[in-house]
């Protein structure tokens, strides 16, 4: 079982992975392991990834199946009934399917869950029945087959482990708090980090859901919606491009505004949707890092003159007004989209509708060519009050 400082170490050192330009590629597809074994098992094929940098799946004979993340979790997969192979590593988790009573933190994972019908493998939730954004889960909640085990910081180990969890899906939040993971392994708890909001790619971000079709059985599924959203994308980025600026922000509770690294996904789906994000080379790439905190003062300077602004409501719940929103920071007024009644504001629901993405760009592009705000569906006008 790893320490504390342990599990800090196998973060970063997983870190170091993120952030890259190719789609992930199975080690075992790389090495020709067509007519080779491992652990007993025969390899068959590696799975298609187009976007995803980050997880890898393996498939070998009698439906085993290997999945791989960057920071170098691996997961065995056992198909019901069959005999665990022999002469696994110790760090390999093994799962049996139905893979059942999963306690689920990483918030995004459950829009996967409910587009694969597999809503019901959840039955511990890192989120309060009101924090749910999702249908289903809100309605598992209220019916009692999905219970609040704690945030990522503070689980219910006594809950947890009465239900006999077989698996805790964390998001990057949990890398604060590696204690979390040190005390679930030792109550025989196997952790997974999901990375899917690392992705550069929006559509890696999408990809994600063929991890989890992959877990659940559920591959063709996965599959399925993967590309429905992809068809989409494919839709939106024919259109022609506007090459207007916007820029995508949130104000903290201590004043600092907290915009997007330059290679996220988020400014990804902008230039997808046909403008341009307002920050062009903003932080590292390198970097694991999403967000970036940065001074009013810099902020002003810097976007000021951006066609668009739009406002990420999913952290701090968002404001409803242009009123509300120069509240937060009377030098907004200034801004040449505040001034032509071009600010926005995202839904408070956008980050957990992981499975929208697709949408979600087609509402970027219906707000820089003046589309119908009446089809919007993460997407909303600041209004002016009186």
């Amino acid at each position: 079982m790893r320490s504390a400082k342990e599990v800090c170490c196998f973060i970063l050192a997983g870190l170091l992975w993120l952030g890259g330009c190719a789609a992930a590629s199975s080690d075992l597809a790389k090495e020709g392991f067509s007519d080779k074994d491992r652990w007993g098992l025969i390899y068959e094929d590696s799975m298609e990834i187009r976007y995803a940098q980050n997880f890898t799946v393996d498939h070998f004979k009698g439906g085993y199946t290997l999945l791989t993340e960057k920071d170098g979790t691996e997961i065995m997969v056992v198909p019901e009934n069959g005999k665990i192979p022999e002469g696994l590593e110790d760090d390999v988790t093994v799962l049996q399917r139905p893979i059942e009573n999963i306690y689920l933190v990483a918030s995004a994972v459950m829009d996967m869950f409910d587009a694969l019908g597999e809503v019901d493998a959840v039955t511990l939730s890192g989120q309060k029945e009101e924090n749910w954004y999702i249908g289903s889960a809100k309605e598992a909640m209220t019916k009692g087959a999905m219970r609040y085990a704690g945030k990522y910081n503070q689980p219910d180990y006594e809950l947890i482990v009465s239900q006999d969890c077989s698996l805790a899906i964390e998001n990057m939040m949990i890398s604060h708090s590696p204690e979390v993971i040190e005390m679930l392994e030792d109550f025989g708890i196997p952790v997974m980090i999901e990375y899917s909001s690392y992705e550069a790619h929006p559509l890696g971000r999408v990809e994600w859901i063929k991890f989890f079709g992959a877990l659940l059985g559920k591959e063709e599924e996965a599959e399925k919606e993967f590309d429905r959203q992809m068809a989409l994308m494919d839709e939106i980025s024919s259109n022609e491009r506007t090459d207007k600026t916007v820029a995508f922000f949130y104000i903290t509770s201590n004043g600092m505004v907290q915009v997007r690294q330059s290679s996220d996904y988020v400014p990804e789906m902008i230039r997808l949707a046909g403008g341009r994000y307002i920050f062009e080379s903003l932080g590292d790439p390198k970097s694991a890092r999403s967000t970036l905190n940065m001074q009013m003062e810099e902020f002003y300077n810097s976007a000021k003159d951006a066609d668009f602004i739009i406002y990420n409501s999913s952290i701090d719940k968002g404001v409803a007004s242009v009123e509300e929103l120069i509240e937060k920071c009377p030098l907004l007024a200034d801004f040449k989209a505040v001034k032509e009644g071009n600010a926005w504001c995202t839904t408070n629901d956008m980050y957990q509708q992981s499975m929208s993405i697709g949408y979600l760009i087609k509402d970027i592009h219906n707000m820089l060519t003046g589309g119908s705000e009446d089809e919007m569906e993460f997407l909303f006008r600041l209004r002016q009050e009186g």
